[in-house]
């Protein structure tokens, strides 16, 4: 009732995205554990997979009409920034494999949602589309730090259990103190 820019479609898009990450997140965990694919096998299968999809959907939009017609392809400089940006999404992509390797995927999501909170801070700012609630930026607010709060508690969790003292073994007997 608050929300100054409210949009059903944009809403049911970010739960679908938020469901879909999260499935995405416990899935990867588990074919890294398994060993069958690596690292590199993952992102292939997982790409390959979304081609298909991701193509009807910009195909039903619009959008490969669009890129097809864009006349901006000539230009070195767009098709130079272009394909660096691709290059830095391998690298996103690559990286988010390798923290959900070393961490659980609920640390992923978290260090993602960080990420937009972010990216969020630098939009009211730098964008010129946030429109001021206050309603809103509590919420905002309330986010980021319970976000913080669970990072902190996560992270100070593990390294309390991974820097447990070694066994003492006395020099007699070899019985541990």
């Amino acid at each position: 009732s608050n929300d100054l820019a409210f949009n059903l479609l944009g809403y049911t898009y970010v739960l679908l995205n938020d469901f879909f990450t999260a499935g995405n997140g416990v899935l990867m965990k588990k074919k890294l554990e398994s060993k069958d694919l690596g690292k590199y096998g993952l992102m292939y299968y997982n790409s390959l997979f979304m081609l298909l999809p991701a193509s009807i959907f910009a195909y039903q939009t619009g959008d490969l009409t669009r890129v097809y017609e864009f006349e901006g392809w000539s230009d070195h400089w767009f098709t130079f920034q272009f394909l660096l940006s691709c290059f830095f999404g391998f690298i996103l992509i690559f990286s988010t494999v390798l923290c959900t390797a070393h961490n659980s995927a609920l640390t992923t999501t978290i260090i993602g949602c960080l990420k937009n909170i972010l990216i969020t801070y630098m939009g009211m700012f730098i964008g010129g589309d946030y429109k001021y609630s206050l309603i809103n930026f509590l919420g905002l607010n309330i986010s980021v730090i319970g976000s913080l709060v669970y990072t902190k508690v996560t992270f100070s969790s593990k390294s309390r259990s991974s820097s447990s003292p070694l066994p003492v073994t006395s020099p007699s007997g070899g019985e541990k103190c």
